[in-house]
């Protein structure tokens, strides 16, 4: 008997396998752009663009401070996850310092806020954009709702640290639409990682090797933002305040999100991610890679947070298990995954740190 759609997906998996390795690598990039990267940005130019309005509720009065907090929260954890995903623009002149300044192991933030202040120069989100990163992003952000004690200020103090917060909110939303808009354009990131050669890629092999680097770079970082606190280069001795946002102790819910936004792109939206171009060969790989990312996002259950397990040592040893399991993925991604790619990785951008 005749199988019309018997005959189509024998002859849809006959044309699959039949793709080049180039073929591939130009419909997982083209795939990852659109359904993957690109919604990480709209999402994080959705949370700036509440940030902005909320700085403004709030130093208006219409919020009060755990609503601004919350605004807060929703920005950083959108900031963590497009982290692992920073190909283009966006990594590139040091924007990313403008959107969070770390690591700050003199307490630079808290310092330049408080000389800005002291300063009396005017300040609009015009402004910020000429002044210092350290002061242009989040961590200044966090500074200002956690560490002023806004809680307890006067309409006097509240109105000391308003105009910065409401710049901070207004400089983010500005630069997140700038970011996106640069990837829609008629010559950007969504354009250059779906149709080649362009002037940024040769090929579709290039833009994978980008798009992995920026993956191992992210992963590196995430051990990195976990083994300060940790103590890791200080003989041992925890270091809190060395945490990514130990000011609203949100330093975990940011690792994870982040690792999400990392295990998003090796899986892909609907399986279009970088494990669609490993092949059956590599069917070990792929399993251990899966369940790298289960294993540490496992680790990340719970609702202790960074200061309270760096306080005992029982939390320390969770910590340490949580930083051997991050080490397992970024090795994994690093070593296996790249050459079974054939991508020569080279330095990233940790390197020397």
């Amino acid at each position: 008997m005749f199988r019309p759609k018997l005959l189509f997906t024998s002859l849809a998996a006959l044309a699959l396998g039949a793709c080049t390795p180039q073929d591939r690598e130009a419909t997982t990039s083209a795939a990852l752009a659109k359904q993957v990267i690109l919604p990480s940005y709209a999402r994080w130019v959705d949370a700036d663009r509440q940030l902005a309005a909320s700085a403004l509720a709030f130093c208006e009065g219409r919020e009060d401070l755990a609503q601004a907090r919350a605004a807060f929260a929703t920005a950083q954890q959108a900031w963590a996850a497009l982290q692992p995903l920073m190909v283009g623009p966006l990594a590139e002149g040091n924007r990313a310092w403008s959107v969070q300044f770390w690591p700050d192991k003199k307490n630079l933030v808290g310092r330049q806020v408080e000389q800005l202040l002291a300063s009396g120069q005017p300040i609009d989100a015009a402004a910020l954009a000429k002044a210092s990163v350290v002061i242009q992003g989040l961590s200044a952000y966090e500074y200002i709702l956690y560490d002023s004690q806004p809680e307890l200020a006067s309409a006097q103090n509240k109105a000391r640290y308003c105009p910065l917060l409401v710049a901070i909110g207004q400089r983010q939303q500005g630069l997140a639409e700038e970011m996106l808009a640069s990837w829609n354009a008629q010559q950007g990131m969504l354009a250059q990682l779906s149709q080649f050669p362009n002037e940024r890629y040769a090929d579709a092999h290039e833009a994978i090797a980008d798009v992995l680097r920026a993956q191992v770079t992210a992963l590196d970082t995430l051990k990195k933002k976990l083994g300060a606190p940790m103590g890791r280069l200080s003989k041992g001795v925890p270091q809190p305040f060395q945490a990514e946002a130990w000011r609203s102790d949100t330093s975990l819910a940011s690792l994870r999100a982040s690792l999400e936004g990392a295990r998003e792109v090796w899986a892909g939206a609907d399986g279009a991610g970088l494990k669609t171009l490993l092949g059956k060969d590599h069917h070990d790989l792929a399993g251990k890679i899966d369940a790298a990312y289960h294993g540490a996002l496992g680790q990340l259950a719970g609702e202790q947070s960074l200061a309270q397990l760096l306080a005992s040592g029982e939390g320390q040893a969770r910590l340490k298990v949580l930083y051997d399991s991050l080490n397992v993925v970024h090795r994994l991604h690093e070593g296996e995954l790249a050459r079974a790619l054939g991508i020569q990785l080279g330095f990233n951008a940790n390197d020397g740190d």
